[in-house]
């Protein structure tokens, strides 16, 4: 490693030019620089080709010791790795494309402090002995990339993200810098919870990209749908990424496509780790100038030319669909980003939500298989394979009981810290993931609004994320319509329906003819969940359960 140079703000500023060729730094970058220069934690929130990496690749090379960065794909990491080396910066990477020779070689490395920066993935620091080889280099800070995935609130999230907070724990907490290209408000803040960072500097630079055109194309039936996107490809000049829900799509779509005589490539999470990143090699050398893609396909491409960024099927929300959009238009030229909308798409993501989350039994089954083995500590592989429950929602629950007190790691294992203090308790333990699944079906019907709108479609993504709301874009086909007179005015944006009345508030206590008193844990319009004395946890018509009110029957 170099050795650190003495921080000052024309020193940065040259080397910014002289090693990344920016010529000026961005408000955004400055305020988050000046927190990593300063030692305090920061979470910046910069939209897609803001320039996010320069915000800890400057940092480098005047820290005395490596920066950590948390990659969730491997493919992004090479990605970086290979811009790093044109910029003469230092740098190694752990994750599981290396050989054992290769690894033991970069462990060394490591120890030794010599990268000024270190690539690793939420996976590898999960296991002590990674954690360990980071210590004794000496880390002077922990960036999290794609900051959202460690959001349960967020749309990609991964759940090896939950235990980057022991990680950093373990690694003497050095000052933390958090990135991500979209963020909700409650994003936020399950960012800085998650991460135990409450006294981060938030930097939202906000989310417009003036140079991209939304749009979105009704369709009534799949094969309009082709019709449209070959029409859609035909026009447009550059490369093109295509979005699908699903794999059977990707490859069925991208065989459609061939046969139409459109040079296009399909990439999934089912193909091989070596396919994916050839195919991804591929298309940045324009060999192929469409690429058919699931969500496995977005972090970190950084084509500069993408003119066109089409959604074949509708996402699960407007977070995850401005990510994927943010792919289009890096250069900073024209580009249009296009959904293809058949109001049955929305299936196929009710779908892939029901199976999201860990179910209430999961979270019972895992509970029960840790009361039965808590003298023996085992690790998450092994108390999934006694719970019966898969890896990786066992994984989700151990962070929520982590979170909650009530287990910790030490070294890979888990341990218990104390039980539930009663059967309420674990009752609303066990039923955390509906609020989430409710909360997923509330973000779907916002992308579906979106998709119906007659408003400006950059005003709707904005209120989303909770900005200011601007004029209207102009550009967007719902703004254009309106300017040539197919839209008589503008409606106001009509409320979201009010969500129903719930019969009853969680905590509720409340008496049932067979079942005695007991306490709400969870409620929906028509059915509402209660753990009673002696009998244990019911669902039950809400018109059979009546409500006691606070020291009722108490003595005076």
């Amino acid at each position: 490693m170099n050795e650190a140079r003495r921080f000052s703000w024309p020193t940065a500023e040259r080397l910014a030019r002289e090693r990344f060729g920016i010529r000026r730094l961005r408000p955004g970058q400055r305020r988050l620089l000046e927190a990593v220069f300063g030692r305090r934690d920061a979470l910046g929130i910069l939209p897609t080709g803001a320039g996010k990496s320069l915000c800890y690749q400057l940092p480098a090379l005047f820290l005395p010791k490596p920066v950590v960065v948390v990659s969730p794909l491997i493919s992004l990491m090479q990605d970086q790795h290979e811009k790093l080396a044109d910029a003469a910066i230092s740098a190694a990477r752990l994750n599981s494309t290396l050989t054992e020779s290769d690894e033991r070689a970069a462990a060394d490395d490591i120890r030794a402090g010599e990268p000024e920066i270190v690539f690793v993935t939420p996976e590898r620091l999960e296991n002590p002995e990674y954690v360990q080889v980071l210590a004794e280099g000496g880390v002077s800070l922990f960036v999290v990339d794609e900051a959202h995935c460690v959001s349960q609130w967020g749309h990609d999230f991964r759940p090896a993200y939950l235990a980057l907070r022991d990680a950093i724990l373990a690694l003497g907490r050095p000052p933390v810098l958090a990135l991500t290209a979209t963020a909700t408000p409650r994003v936020v803040d399950d960012i800085v919870a998650q991460l135990a960072i409450a006294g981060a500097e938030i930097v939202n630079t906000g989310i417009e990209r003036p140079n991209l055109t939304f749009e979105v194309l009704p369709a009534v039936s799949d094969d309009a749908k082709r019709v449209a996107l070959l029409a859609l490809l035909n026009r447009s000049d550059g490369t093109a990424i295509v979005y699908v829900a699903t794999v059977r799509e990707a490859e069925a779509l991208t065989s459609w496509l061939g046969s139409q005589g459109i040079a296009a490539e399909r990439y999934h999470g089912r193909l091989r780790a070596r396919e994916r990143e050839e195919i991804q090699r591929r298309f940045m050398a324009d060999e192929y100038r469409v690429v058919v893609a699931t969500n496995a396909f977005g972090l970190g491409i950084d084509k500069p030319d993408v003119r066109l960024v089409a959604h074949y099927h509708v996402p699960d929300s407007i977070e995850a669909y401005y990510q994927e959009a943010g792919r289009a238009g890096r250069d900073g030229a024209p580009a249009r980003v296009v959904l293809l909308y058949r109001v049955e798409d929305r299936n196929i993501q009710r779908y892939f939500a029901g199976g999201r989350y860990p179910r209430p039994e999961h979270s019972t089954a895992i509970w029960r298989a840790l009361k039965a083995t808590e003298h023996d500590a085992p690790t998450v592989t092994e108390l999934a394979t006694i719970a019966d429950v898969p890896e990786r929602k066992t994984r989700v629950v151990v962070a929520q009981l982590a979170a909650a007190g009530v287990v910790e790691r030490r070294r890979g294992r888990l341990r218990l810290v104390r039980d539930f203090a009663s059967e309420a308790e674990l009752a609303r333990f066990v039923a955390e993931y509906e609020d989430r699944r409710r909360a997923d079906r509330a973000r779907l019907d916002e992308m579906i609004r979106y998709a119906e709108t007659t408003e400006c479609r950059v005003r709707v993504i904005a209120r989303y994320f909770a900005e200011p709301a601007s004029e209207d874009c102009g550009r967007c086909d719902n703004c254009r319509a309106r300017a040539a007179g197919r839209f008589e005015h503008r409606p106001e944006p009509a409320a979201p329906a009010p969500p129903p009345r719930l019969p009853f508030e969680r905590g509720t206590v409340v008496s049932h003819q067979a079942f005695g008193r007991g306490e709400v844990v969870a409620a929906d319009p028509d059915v509402v969940t209660v753990v009673f004395a002696g009998v244990g946890e019911k669902r039950v018509d809400p018109a059979y359960v009546s409500r006691i009110e606070p020291n009722a029957g108490a003595p005076d």
